[in-house]
């Protein structure tokens, strides 16, 4: 090229007519475009999609790196790029690409998905999970906060694969010991402390359905079952199920649907809850995310002795979670309350009740996490009845009010792929100024869960 502009374009015997200087001008245009990759024709991302589902992940990444300042503002760019950068190693770097791509379109599911993979891979749980939920829903996952991070990178490695229907399910069983406590209530009636042992099973599992612009629909079904070796106790069992649809708004996910719950409650009866819910997540920043609910439902016991107790029930949630620093450990806080529509002649009448809640989730070392957790609800009745005493005695006429408290905790370890061991406790206290109603118990169990 230098002695074609030498010769015919420089040479002052030879002089330039305006048709010469524009071949020499063309000439030289081309040789900067072979040599400059910014001045070269487009990123070939339909290649780079390719190569990256064909597990050819450094040979995708350095066809598309030369053009990443020209693109800057691509999000389909930076999103392939930043998934090149997650599978060669460099992390970091994909959380950038990432945060550029959402910047361009705060409503990109790939971006969502990929800088929740980033943050997983940069070990910053936390982080992952807050970017994870902004676009998916899984329900019942397990309390530790990596494995429930890496249960949603499995399903945002699908999505980027190109599947648009993602799964989890598991499976758990378990041996444990119920303790039914001394309390004003139990000492009053000439009860005592009650232990009972007990092995349980649970499975269930969920689906997302992702669709265009944002929208997925979402379902979960869970089943459990607790049997108690005293053959007076009654057995436990439960089945629960969600269907919902969802949208990602930016930082936001809007969902709404129905759910509900069989539960047995011996002597043949069973207790039926159903209703419609909506809630909205909002990511305020990497470290911090936002969530406000509503609900209606009934609850509902279709016939015998515990008819009278069915009840509707409205109730309003708040909560926040925060990512603890270096993304090891995370806290949320929940606020809620509402009323319950008395639909018989319950004793107690409606209910206005109102609470708080608190868990911790944290990771002790790769393979092994915790949690504990706090929860308070005042219970207000507003019909006046009678408390009566052991030797149906009237100990006065009130409107009952009660608090009940929970507090418990536990650890993961994560010993095989997917597989994990989980000892648990768990104190229950209801205080009332009803003498009968005072209860409390202590649970310890140990579980083994598989995900897949």
């Amino acid at each position: 090229m230098r002695l074609f502009h030498t010769v015919y374009c420089a040479s002052p015997l030879h002089p330039r007519p305006r048709r010469l200087r524009g071949l020499c001008a063309a000439a030289v245009a081309v040789c900067l475009i072979g040599a400059h990759p910014a001045f070269a024709a487009e990123p070939d991302l339909a290649r780079a999609e390719t190569l990256l589902r064909e597990g050819r992940y450094q040979e995708a990444y350095d066809l598309l790196a030369p053009y990443e300042e020209a693109r800057r503002g691509d999000t389909a760019y930076n999103a392939l790029l930043g998934r090149a950068a997650l599978k060669t190693n460099r992390a970091d770097k994909a959380r950038t690409l990432f945060e550029r791509s959402l910047a361009a379109a705060p409503d990109s599911v790939d971006a969502h998905l990929g800088l929740g993979r980033a943050y997983l891979a940069l070990g910053n749980y936390a982080r992952a999970k807050i970017e994870f939920e902004t676009v998916l829903r899984f329900d019942d996952l397990p309390p530790d906060l990596h494995r429930q991070a890496e249960i949603y990178a499995e399903a945002a490695q699908g999505y980027a694969e190109g599947k648009r229907l993602l799964a989890n399910g598991y499976a758990i069983a378990g041996l444990g010991n119920y303790r039914v406590n001394a309390t004003a209530g139990t000492d009053a009636f000439g009860g005592s402390d009650t232990e009972y042992n007990f092995f349980s099973v649970r499975g269930g599992g969920g689906l997302h359905r992702a669709h265009a612009d944002g929208y997925a629909l979402t379902g979960s079904l869970d089943y459990r079952f607790r049997h108690y070796d005293d053959p007076d106790r009654r057995n436990d069992s439960d089945l629960r199920w969600n269907g919902a649809v969802s949208r990602t708004l930016g930082a936001g996910n809007l969902a709404g649907g129905l759910r509900g719950r069989v539960s047995y409650r011996g002597n043949g009866s069973y207790r039926n809850d159903y209703g419609i819910h909506g809630n909205y997540r909002y990511r305020l920043d990497p470290d911090n995310q936002f969530r406000l609910g509503a609900e209606y439902r009934r609850r509902a016991y279709p016939d015998g002795p515990l008819r009278a107790r069915s009840r509707d029930i409205a109730e309003l949630t708040g909560s926040w979670t925060h990512s603890l620093p270096e993304g090891k450990a995370g806290v949320t806080l929940d606020a809620f309350g509402g009323r319950e529509f008395a639909l018989y002649d319950r004793p107690d009448g409606d209910n206005n009740f109102f609470g708080l809640s608190a868990t911790l989730n944290f990771t002790l070392a790769e393979k092994l996490g915790g949690f504990v957790f706090g929860r308070w609800q005042n219970d207000r009745y507003n019909i006046e009845r009678l408390n009566v005493g052991p030797a149906d005695e009237i100990l006065g006429i009130t409107t009952r009010n009660d608090d009940l408290y929970e507090a418990g905790g536990g650890l993961t370890w994560q010993f095989a792929p997917g597989w994990t061991l989980n000892p648990e406790i768990l104190y229950s206290r209801d205080r009332s100024n009803i003498l009968a109603v005072n209860y409390s118990s202590t649970e310890i169990w140990m579980t083994l869960r598989k995900d897949f």
